[in-house]
């Protein structure tokens, strides 16, 4: 880029000490050789010290060097200018992008080049063009063991080769800082670094994406066996269930891209994206689509970068998109309320699943799937589209088996499930275990009837029974009943899509 003489280069850095080293060896190689000069509110000048507090000081001496007669070649490096790119005060930031418009023009004749460094990506729409845009990556699974050996003296590493592998995966998706932390707490704790340290930097790793404040680090303890029925979807699952090994690399099997769950609300599609991370074996982050969008400007497209970061330094992992139609949905319908932010954090993740190498499985739900746009759905974003129906009758038979499995493993006999399967026609898997925790309630008020547990004064406790669950049956309208036109619908688009069925159909 420098010898392609770009004006303008932007860096997205979680952090900066790795560049420092960066830029001088640029600086040596370029041809040229460069003069560096870097910039910071606090410091101003790294050589003069001006400019304290004067972001647009420090670009007027970038112009008034370019205007002179034998301007000399430099990098100029600005450290988080982010705050002057996004003011609310428009008189404030005019100005500003007007100079580094000029800026653009000038650099490129004396081979010059400005470097921003900021943890946090703002741009301006009118600087879109002239600005290009740089990632700084975490720790690559080298670095990481290099930073271990820097970090840790040989003797003081207890671990097995295996065990080993096992520390440099947890480190994944951490800053260089934040391993040094963790490894320098854990010799200060122990004095020696042994496989107790791995659940330790998963539990810290756990605590830094989640203060990230778009992923959640979930560890699901559901299996396939806790899901009733959904046959054809758990067996895609078993299927794919050594996808990510290297076995499969040698084999020529590309990494699977992810499945869109798409259904009636309840019957089980968030419980499904925790069994496949389960299933696998892989940690499962949970994106929360509505905190991607940030009031700021450039705050969204700034997230949706770092949690594209984030989940590749993790990966090989699962990310659940929770609801993606909330924020997706007819998008490409609606007006341009939010200055086209959504679409254009809807385009940076839809071409992210297009062309992601790394390992990174999504899996996507949504209960209003008609309202998602068609580039979303097709072939190539994700391996499989499954529709998750209302539950048949042998599949409500094995939703009450397993909720009363384990609720009651020891009177599971004395339950007549095959009747609280015919009485619960229509309804979704949480709808039955809502019926079944109705039912204890009854019988933990010691009631014989649904109207006589509003009595005041409590009758004799007794465990639960079939009939408990039959008046909690009776007293339950299902979603199905109320909403039947939005559920055919959601049928009828399963049906015209040719999306594939999750369950074996109803004999």
């Amino acid at each position: 880029m420098l010898r392609s003489r770009y004006p303008l280069l932007y860096i997205v850095a979680a952090e900066e000490a790795p560049l420092g080293p960066m830029f001088d060896a640029v600086c040596k190689l370029a041809q040229p050789p460069r003069q560096l000069f870097t910039w910071d509110i606090a410091r101003g000048w790294s050589d003069t010290s001006s400019d304290k507090n004067s972001f647009m000081g420090a670009l007027l001496r970038v112009g008034r060097e370019m205007r002179q007669d034998n301007p000399t070649t430099n990098l100029y490096i600005f450290y988080d200018p982010h705050p002057f790119l996004q003011s609310p005060n428009a008189e404030k930031v005019a100005p500003i992008i007007r100079e580094l418009k000029n800026l653009a023009q000038a650099l490129p004749q004396t081979r010059s080049t400005i470097f921003f460094v900021s943890p946090t990506l703002v741009m301006p729409g009118e600087l879109a063009d002239l600005i290009t845009v740089l990632d700084a990556p975490l720790p690559s699974i080298p670095e990481i063991n290099q930073l271990i050996t820097q970090v840790v003296a040989p003797e003081a590493i207890d671990l097995l080769p295996f065990a080993r592998e096992q520390l440099v995966k947890a480190c994944q998706g951490l800053s260089r800082a934040q391993i040094r932390r963790i490894l320098a707490k854990a010799i200060a704790a122990k004095q020696k670094i042994s496989e107790a340290e791995i659940d330790a930097i998963l539990a810290e790793k756990k605590q830094i994406i989640r203060r990230t404040g778009i992923l959640e680090f979930f560890t699901p303890a559901e299996s396939l066996k806790q899901v009733g029925g959904l046959d054809q979807l758990k067996a895609w699952v078993r299927s794919r269930r050594d996808a990510f090994t290297e076995t499969a690399r040698r084999y020529g099997i590309p990494h699977p891209k992810g499945v869109l769950l798409a259904g009636i609300q309840g019957t089980g599609k968030s419980l499904s994206a925790k069994t496949i991370a389960a299933e696998w074996r892989l940690p499962l982050l949970r994106l929360d689509i509505g905190r991607l969008f940030g009031g700021l400007v450039g705050e969204s497209e700034s997230r949706i970068r770092q949690m594209i970061q984030l989940v590749e330094a993790v990966s090989p992992c699962i990310l659940w998109i929770d609801e993606i139609d909330k924020a997706f949905g007819n998008i490409t319908n609606s007006a341009d309320g939010d200055s086209g932010t959504s679409r254009r954090v809807f385009g940076t993740l839809i071409t992210w699943m297009q062309e992601k190498t790394s390992p990174v499985f999504v899996v996507a739900t949504a209960n209003n799937v008609q309202s998602l746009p068609a580039e979303l759905l097709r072939k190539g974003r994700f391996d499989e589209i499954f529709f998750l129906n209302l539950p048949s009758t042998a599949e409500r038979e094995a939703i009450f088996q397993i909720y009363l499995q384990r609720l009651r493993p020891n009177r599971l006999r004395e339950f007549d499930i095959k009747q609280l399967a015919w009485q619960t026609r229509d309804f979704s898997g949480a709808e039955i275990e809502q019926v079944i925790i109705d039912g204890m309630y009854l019988a933990f008020s010691g009631a014989t009837s649904p109207a006589a547990s509003t009595a005041t004064v409590p009758a004799q406790r007794r465990d639960f029974s079939t009939e408990d669950i039959l008046s909690a049956i009776q007293a339950t309208v299902p979603l199905a009943a109320i909403s039947r036109s939005q559920i055919d619908e959601l049928q009828r688009w399963a049906e015209q899509t040719g999306a594939r069925d999750a369950s074996i159909a109803d004999a």
